[in-house]
C-alpha cells in the first residue's frame, strides 16, 4: 500500500530534478557541430534566374581562399525576411562574399522572394531535400555560417 504513495513521489522528484537542471542551461546558445572543423564536401545546383551568377550554384570549393558567409534561407521563413535587409547591406561591401543555401524551398518561390527583396548572394545553391543542411548541422532557418 505504501508504494501507491512512494511511486508518485519518486516520479515527481525525478521530473523536478530534470526541470531544475534545465533551468541552469543557456537556452539561447545552440552549439555548432562545425566550429573548428572543415566545411563538409558538397555540390549544389543553382537557382536559375537568381541574378549575377545565375544558376551556377555553389560547392565547398567556392568557400576556399577567403572569408565567406553562408546564409541558409527560405522564402517561407519569416525570420529570413527580417534579417534580409542586413544581408543586403553586407553585400554592398566588396570584401564580403555571401553565398545562399536555399533550404527546402520551391525554386519559383525563392526567385519571387529574391525579386521582391533583392539578391545579396554571390551564388545560391538549392537544397530541396535538406540533405546538405543536415551535413552543415542546420537546426532551422535562418542560419548563418562564417567560413
Amino acid at each position: 500500500m505504501r508504494l501507491v504513495y512512494v511511486i508518485p513521489l519518486v516520479v515527481f522528484a525525478t521530473v523536478a530534478a530534470a526541470f531544475g537542471v534545465g533551468l541552469t542551461l543557456k537556452p539561447n546558445v545552440v552549439p555548432s557541430a562545425l566550429i573548428d572543423k572543415p566545411v563538409p564536401e558538397f555540390t549544389l545546383a543553382g537557382l536559375p534566374g537568381d541574378g549575377v551568377e545565375s544558376g551556377k550554384g555553389f560547392s565547398s570549393a567556392d568557400l576556399t581562399g577567403r572569408v565567406s558567409i553562408v546564409n541558409v534561407f527560405a522564402s517561407w521563413c519569416f525570420p529570413c525576411r527580417v534579417e534580409h535587409p542586413l544581408l543586403m547591406r553586407l553585400a554592398r561591401n566588396p570584401k564580403v562574399r555571401i553565398f545562399g543555401l536555399n533550404y527546402k524551398d520551391r525554386p519559383e518561390d525563392a526567385r519571387a522572394w529574391l525579386k521582391e527583396l533583392g539578391n545579396p548572394y554571390h551564388r545560391i545553391g538549392v537544397d530541396r531535400d535538406g540533405r546538405i543542411a543536415i551535413d552543415w548541422g542546420v537546426y532551422g532557418v535562418p542560419e548563418t555560417f562564417i567560413i
